[in-house]
């Protein structure tokens, strides 16, 4: 048996946990679904019938965009992309010193409270 094949049946598995921690979607379930996504965009846009509404599914856009859409962002696991300068607003703030916290004063009897 060739090493290359060995190599590649060991990483096989690899590959696949690394896809499931989050790097990447399979792309095998992920073009089918970016094609529908962007087909029933376009059928929106070009046909005026497909931003109507029907009894039975209820606003065309929804299905035809919106739910593609959704399960195309649910293949990345609802990542959502980072602005730059909040990302670094985080790093760069200066810690805050761990302090004991207060103590409370005792408090002083007022006069009223002294005579009984």
């Amino acid at each position: 048996m060739d090493r290359s094949a060995i190599t590649q049946n060991r990483l096989a598995p690899r590959r696949a946990a690394a896809r499931l921690a989050g790097q990447q979607p399979d792309p095998r379930v992920l073009r089918p679904i970016r094609q529908i996504a962007l087909a029933g965009l376009a059928l929106v846009l070009v046909w005026p019938a497909a931003r109507g509404y029907n009894a039975w599914l209820g606003w065309w856009p929804l299905w035809l965009v919106g739910m593609p859409m959704v399960a195309w962002w649910a293949l990345y696991r609802f990542r959502l992309p980072r602005l730059r300068a909040a990302a670094d607003d985080v790093r760069t703030a200066p810690r805050r010193r761990r302090l004991p916290q207060a103590r409370r004063r005792a408090v002083v009897a007022r006069g009223w409270a002294r005579a009984a």
